[in-house]
């Protein structure tokens, strides 16, 4: 049912009448559910029929694979425009997966229509978008779940916690390397298939001709019309465990500068490879770089202790591993299912573990990223005021226009 309550408003309590005999909420208390993107990071949206929701619709500009998804989802209805999904008074929530440029347009519009969202990773295809959305999730009171299911982990949140508690001391040095991959393929352009809605898919992405991109999802991938690539969208896990124990945006000013790859002949000219180094207001300096092994890796340098997350927990001296959090402690949000966990925020309208301002953090380390690859030149960015300070050039670079009638 319709749950109109902004976020921040009193829990609601599901009675224990309220449950079927199998231990689910009756389907009258259950947080209906409309799937935006029905590929391969819209799997979740199956997974909420199972874990205490209801989906009711499923949206993808592909008719296979929205056909597909209503197929597994028992009664939900199949949609090609988003917007007639947000329009329906029965969707409490949305699952926002789809290609990266689409995440905000579709998020914002969710905010405006009253829905609250789990929105994958990366958060915006600019830093401009990343602030538009969350002042939207903020205005009309929404709970947001940001797609780094590595929270609901409780492993990464004890590793979290011991370098917020300081038990590797002040920390000087973060290192985060990411996983990075870039394909190139056949630009010709092709007939639009007939399951697709080509129009659709582009939506606030410049116009071109039908390629293999949209089908090929390693082309778009890495194709800076689209998303800025791995930097943010691998990046988004390691970096959301940085924010998560440190706050990088408490700083001061930041200086950044970096190197990398970009193949700028070919049309996957997002940034393939990148080494960045940050120095933070507080003199604490970070280093991003891409690593083709795969995977992703964070390392904590204190003054009396290291810090190492990413395939496991290790620290220096080990000993740190064994030392319990105690109660009068930072501790941060539990969650051991990222799926649950969003939905009980929804009834209880509360935050939930991977939050907007989560999100927002992490992108900008990785969209800052992507600015100074791209200038090679330092850029300086005002954490408070949330913008690139003494270079015109670089700051409209947070900044794209949309394609007509798309807008913000």
């Amino acid at each position: 049912g319709r749950l109109a309550a902004g976020a921040g408003a009193l829990p609601t309590i599901v009675p224990a009448a309220s449950l079927g005999r199998d231990g689910k909420p009756a389907p009258s208390e259950r947080v209906t559910i409309g799937g935006i993107g029905c590929g391969n990071r819209g799997r979740i949206t199956p997974m909420m029929n199972a874990l205490g929701g209801q989906v009711v619709a499923v949206c993808d500009p592909w008719k296979d694979r929205r056909e597909g998804f209503a197929r597994r989802c028992p009664g939900a209805r199949p949609y090609c425009d988003f917007r007639e999904v947000l329009a329906r008074d029965d969707v409490d929530a949305v699952v926002v997966a789809t290609p990266d440029h689409w995440h905000v347009p579709i998020a914002v519009a969710a905010a405006e229509a009253g829905k609250d969202m789990y929105v994958e990773k990366p958060l915006a295809l600019t830093l401009e978008q990343c602030l538009i959305c969350r002042e939207k999730v903020r205005r009309y009171r929404r709970v947001f779940q940001y797609g780094t299911m590595r929270r609901s982990s409780n492993q990464s949140r004890f590793g979290c916690e011991l370098v917020r508690n300081g038990r590797i001391g002040q920390v000087r040095e973060i290192h985060v390397r990411a996983h990075s991959r870039w394909k190139n393929g056949s630009w010709a352009p092709q007939p639009v298939p007939a399951e697709l809605d080509y129009e659709m898919w582009l939506g606030p992405a410049p116009w071109t001709p039908y390629t293999a991109c949209p089908k090929d999802r390693d082309l778009w991938l890495t194709t800076y019309d689209y998303t800025i690539g791995f930097l943010s969208g691998w990046g988004a896990h390691p970096l959301d465990f940085v924010v998560w124990a440190y706050d990088t945006h408490r700083a001061g000013c930041w200086e950044v500068e970096g190197t990398g790859v970009i193949h700028r002949d070919s049309r996957c000219d997002a940034v393939a490879t990148w080494d960045v180094q940050y120095r933070l207001g507080d003199g604490v300096r970070m280093r991003f770089a891409s690593w083709p092994q795969g995977g992703m890796n964070i390392r904590f340098v204190g003054i009396e202790g290291v810090l190492e997350m990413g395939g496991g927990l290790k620290a220096e001296p080990a000993s740190l591993l064994k030392t319990r959090i105690r109660p009068e402690e930072i501790h941060l949000h539990r969650s051991s299912n990222h799926a649950v966990d969003f939905l009980t925020a929804v009834k209880g309208r509360h935050d939930p573990v991977s939050t907007i301002d989560g999100a927002v953090h992490s992108d900008i380390i990785s969209h800052l990223g992507d600015v100074a690859v791209r200038l090679g030149r330092k850029i300086v960015w005002d954490p408070a005021a949330e913008r690139i300070v003494g270079d015109d050039e670089a700051a409209r670079m947070l900044h794209r226009p949309m394609r007509q009638p798309w807008r913000l």
